[in-house]
């Protein structure tokens, strides 16, 4: 399962991460987000170990979307040594957000 982290967790969960982590921006009320959630709870199983799968509420870490020019949710980003390396707009399959890696 994704873990849900906030705003202050971000540099240390996301930027500092020593494997690839992989950021699944969403808010509660949005109903493509809810259907992305199976998908992104699949992803978080399937690469235990290998990577972070980790979930933020953009309505509750503002900033942290606005550094990142969320437009639209949900989002799937990728980062590794800190870095974004990716992202996918929208509802996609768990084979598209392997690739990401």
């Amino acid at each position: 399962m994704a873990v849900v982290i906030n705003g202050a967790d971000f540099e240390n969960e996301v930027l500092k991460s020593e494997i690839p982590v992989i950021v699944d921006f969403f808010a509660e009320w949005c109903q493509p987000c809810k259907i992305m959630a199976l998908v992104i709870d699949e992803l978080a199983q399937k690469l235990d170990g290998k990577a972070k799968v980790l979930k933020i509420n953009i309505d509750e870490a503002s900033d942290i979307a606005s550094n990142y020019l969320i437009r639209s949710i949900p989002t799937v980003i990728a980062f590794k040594n800190g870095v974004e390396t990716s992202r996918i707009v929208g509802v996609s399959s768990i084979e598209e957000l392997e690739e990401l890696l």
